[in-house]
């Protein structure tokens, strides 16, 4: 089926009380195994492209690569810009066939992330393509400590503020992950999402959700996380099963076996993702939605999407 947006995805995920799977895809096997648990679960489904998956790949063929994948497939299938860095590249991302947005001005005053996500969010509407942005800061391992997280994370009055002043659609929030942990043991401040959830009233997304606990994901959902980022994980599952095959065998020389079995093992870290996100059989909430994507943002011209 067509991709659909994220929009729809989340309000079912809101109403549903459960969470969708958001998975970074950084090559073909990434989103072979990503819509292959999808199909097989019967989940609704986020790909992600990140920073570093679009300096891999290319914009172009990720959006190739998950479209003609997400055509074929019978659940619904959002493609998704991870952590945008400015105006410019949501326009390109919006113009190229992404499903969904993300602005990430974590990193600036407030009053300067609330202009360029403004800016965005009024771009994007115009196309019917949803936008998450992102208040409060979700460290990398090992910057800061447990101590110093608290005082990154997201003030649910200033959310309150930035949602009502940006309108966008989600908004990822610091509420204890932390990005590119290799182990599960970040703790959540499930309070502090359940006080953004009551004054934003909007879907929440979790982010470097990698190191959260499974007690961590089945507490902040029902508080208020719609969107659960999955990065980390994929990677140690995909490298682990090109490391089995060529310590079997070292004299391997056809590429595919190993990326095959690297496929295989991040196609059953996504489909224990989907069930513990309570995704796992809720195809049917977002396609009872008519939520599929018409390709308006495509048909503009470069004038009327980077107009002021």
């Amino acid at each position: 089926m067509p991709l659909v947006t994220s929009k729809e995805v989340l309000k079912a995920a809101q109403a549903g009380g459960y969470a969708v799977g958001a998975f970074n895809a950084n090559n073909l096997e990434y989103v072979q195994a990503i819509i292959e648990a999808a199909e097989e679960e019967n989940a609704p489904v986020i790909l992600q492209a990140s920073q570093g998956a679009i300096k891999y790949a290319g914009l172009e063929q990720i959006v190739a690569m998950v479209r003609n994948a997400a055509e074929a497939a019978t659940v619904p299938v959002v493609l998704h810009l991870d952590h945008g860095t400015d105006y410019e590249q949501n326009v390109r991302c919006l113009r190229a066939g992404f499903t969904s947005l993300m602005f990430d001005g974590s990193a600036l005053p407030f009053e300067e992330n609330v202009r360029i996500t403004s800016k965005i969010v009024e771009m994007a509407h115009a196309c019917g393509i949803p936008v998450e942005a992102e208040l409060g800061k979700v460290p990398q391992a090992g910057d800061v400590s447990f101590e110093e997280l608290k005082a990154l994370m997201t003030d649910p009055e200033e959310a309150k503020r930035f949602v009502e002043l940006t309108g966008v659609d989600s908004l990822a929030v610091s509420v204890g992950s932390i990005h590119r942990m290799k182990v599960q043991e970040a703790k959540l401040d499930i309070d502090r999402i359940k006080k953004i959830k009551e004054l934003t009233g909007i879907p929440l997304v979790l982010h470097g959700a990698s190191g959260v606990t499974d007690e961590g994901y089945r507490a902040g959902i029902p508080a208020g996380i719609c969107k659960i980022n999955i990065a980390t994980e994929l990677n140690k599952a995909f490298t682990r099963g090109i490391r089995e095959v060529l310590e079997k065998n070292p004299n391997e020389v056809d590429p595919r076996k190993p990326l095959g079995r690297g496929r295989d093992l991040t196609k059953e870290v996504v489909k224990a993702k989907m069930r513990l996100f309570g995704c796992s059989g809720k195809a049917g909430d977002t396609l009872g939605r008519g939520a599929a994507y018409t390709g308006k943002a495509e048909k503009l011209t470069e004038k009327e999407l980077a107009r002021e």
